[in-house]
């Protein structure tokens, strides 16, 4: 190669101007000046001299040329050198260690190729080559740095030319790792699961079309699952939420052992996860997967120093006919999910065809119920609870009914669930408390007995923090005394004693009473209920069914009879039927009871007619009892 001298200029055309190019032993020097007019009015006025002298060249210009290619050459903020035909660096015009570790001196000689890595060799190559033949070229590279790691660089290419002969390049150097970095930091917040590192639903359906095509292309079988920690939200009351982000952490760790190829596993949201099984071979396949996935999870998982024991309920959805998306088969398998979960947790169940009627008729159930408590479609029936020893009616038990416009009257079981699993429950049980005691003080004006009535309270509706300061809004405005309103809450709200004890304690301090409904069939225990505000207890139903067939519920119901008293709680035996049912209570003192051999709930109509009837005498129907030797 023609060796460039130290005070050669090297001058290259470009569009109407020139480009001049000279290496000094202060470096490289760059300028750029308009020809034509401009060259004629110098040679007339300013007179400018170009003389050649052996490795010299004097030029004469604007005062403050050399001053302007120094200060680029010295303080440019964009990093340029200049390579060689051969790809050595001839030169540098700022210290590169900041970028690549390598000093000018260490890097002067020495080759390109040296610093760029494996991947980025053959495309470097073929960029110097090209520019080499005239073409202006940019890239982005990966260099290696002297310490190893990788980096990203832009480079923009240009030749260099001297006597319209290519003698080098020109290359500008621009780093855009930290760029780099932060476009792959957004690209992992958008298809990554923060906390879990796992991939998220976006990146998870996307993959998931990708294997279906396959799966249909290759006739393959594929079964995508959705799987949901049970009972999840105890955890996080009990431990907190930072011990529950760590329970998600643990068992997306050791899900992944089982599920190893990246992308096959996904976090959902919240405690919810999906998994895609591909080339399965049948169902047996299948079940042997779902159960490696519960038995991973079947260790206990240390929070705190406690040991939690986990379950998972999953949902099933396979893809055999091809006809399936991967929008379709998630879907799916999240209805199988839910139906797991209403069966009892801790389980898997495959989506069948009957599941998709179900889930549009909860959808379409939901629906109507928001436009029914617009329209006013719900009305109360009541059904009268009676002393045992007088037969008096001493209470009503407020139940809702839904006048459906197409379909009649709807009983509470065909549309409850749906509004709890909605949350339409909060506004219904508000409605419900407001028409109970307007209604209860509308009897009462018309000189009706003074009794109370008894309204369910959803735990959703337990939960709220505002549930006393909505009560005692409702007596204000219907003008009913709060002892005349009894609110019935379930077993299972108990279960938090703190929470329970202290929202009790303001409904008990504002004169309303409390209930517990069901007992028997919960998780309460009369240690917890010595501690409660209660007035009385409900046997539940199931057990009073089989007083006459079931010596073993016959016992349970003495005893909660005999405990409850002894704790000065009255005791209230509701789905009574029979009259052996009423001489059963009698004998064993229950104080009240409640069911269809006294009467079934009736319309606020029917109420008023009976409470009309039997006012102040008995309203039970007479018989005799020969176990006590008089009728009732």
């Amino acid at each position: 190669m023609e060796e460039v001298n130290n005070l050669e200029l090297i001058s290259i055309a470009e569009e109407g101007r020139s480009l001049v190019i000279g290496w000094s032993v202060n470096g490289l020097w760059l300028t750029a000046f308009t020809v034509g007019t401009v060259l004629a009015a110098s040679a007339a006025s300013s007179g400018w001299v170009l003389a050649r002298k052996s490795n010299r060249i004097l030029t004469s210009g604007p005062s403050y040329q050399l001053e302007l290619l120094d200060s680029l050459y010295n303080n440019s903020p964009i990093a340029f050198a200049v390579i060689d035909r051969q790809g050595r660096f001839i030169d540098i015009n700022r210290d590169p260690s900041d970028i690549v570790g390598y000093s000018k001196e260490e890097m002067n000689g020495s080759p390109f190729a040296m610093m760029v890595d494996a991947d980025s060799q053959d495309i470097t190559r073929q960029i110097f080559q090209r520019t080499l033949k005239g073409e202006k070229c940019s890239q982005e590279i990966k260099i290696l740095h002297k310490q190893g790691h990788t980096i990203d660089l832009n480079i923009h290419t240009s030749q260099l030319v001297r006597r319209n002969k290519t003698i080098g390049i020109l290359v500008f150097i621009e780093d855009i790792s930290d760029r780099k970095r932060s476009v792959e930091r957004i690209r992992y917040m958008a298809y990554y699961d923060d906390m879990t590192g796992l991939p998220n639903r976006r990146f998870f359906m996307n993959r998931l079309e990708k294997k279906l095509q396959y799966s249909i292309e290759n006739r393959t079988r594929l079964a995508v699952c959705y799987l949901d920690v049970d009972r999840f939200k105890l955890v996080n009351a009990s431990f907190g939420r930072d011990f529950g982000d760590m329970l998600l952490l643990q068992i997306a760790e050791r899900m992944s052992r089982i599920l190893s190829e990246p992308g096959d596993l996904a976090r959902m949201e919240g405690d919810e996860f999906a998994a895609c099984f591909d080339h399965l071979r049948d169902d047996e396949d299948v079940s042997s997967r779902l159960d490696e996935i519960m038995s991973v999870l079947e260790e206990p998982f240390e929070m705190n120093g406690v040991p939690v024991y986990i379950t998972v309920s999953i949902g099933v959805s396979l893809c055999d006919n091809g006809s399936e998306n991967a929008e379709t088969l998630l879907k799916r398998a999240d209805t199988a999910l839910h139906r797991a979960k209403e069966n009892g947790k801790n389980d898997y169940l495959l989506h069948s065809g009957d599941m998709d009627p179900v889930a549009l008729h909860k959808l379409t159930i939901q629906h109507e119920m928001r436009r029914a408590l617009m329209n006013k479609e719900f009305i109360l029936y009541y059904q009268p609870q009676y002393d045992l020893a007088s037969g008096q009616i001493v209470g009503l038990e407020a139940l809702i009914r839904w006048v459906h416009p197409d379909r009649g009257l709807i009983s509470p079981g065909d549309f409850i669930p749906a509004a709890e699993e909605s949350g339409i429950i909060v506004a219904l049980g508000d409605w419900v408390i407001e028409e109970a005691c307007r209604q209860n003080k509308a009897w009462q004006d018309a000189g009706m007995p003074r009794i109370p009535v008894s309204v369910n309270l959803s735990i959703r509706q337990f939960t709220q923090r505002n549930l006393t300061d909505k009560v005692a809004e409702v007596l204000q405005q219907t003008g009913l005394q709060a002892r005349y309103l009894e609110l019935e809450i379930t077993e299972s709200m108990t279960m938090d004693i703190e929470r329970a004890s202290q929202c009790l304690k303001e409904l008990t301090d504002l004169g309303v009473n409390i209930s517990i409904d069901d007992f028997g069939t919960g998780y309460s225990s009369f240690h917890y209920l010595k501690n409660l505000p209660i007035a009385r207890l409900k046997i539940d139903r199931s057990f009073v069914r089989d007083l006459e067939q079931d010596p073993n519920d016959a016992a349970i119901v003495a005893a909660i009879i005999a405990m409850a008293h002894n704790l000065q709680l009255q005791v209230i035996a509701e789905g009574v039927e029979t009259k052996d049912q009423v001489h059963f209570l009698r004998s064993h003192r229950c104080d009240e009871m409640q069911g269809y051999f006294g009467s079934p709930p009736l319309p606020s109509v029917g109420i008023l007619e009976l409470l009309q009837d039997k006012l102040n005498r008995s309203a039970l129907p007479d018989f005799y009892d020969h176990n006590l030797g008089f009728s009732i």
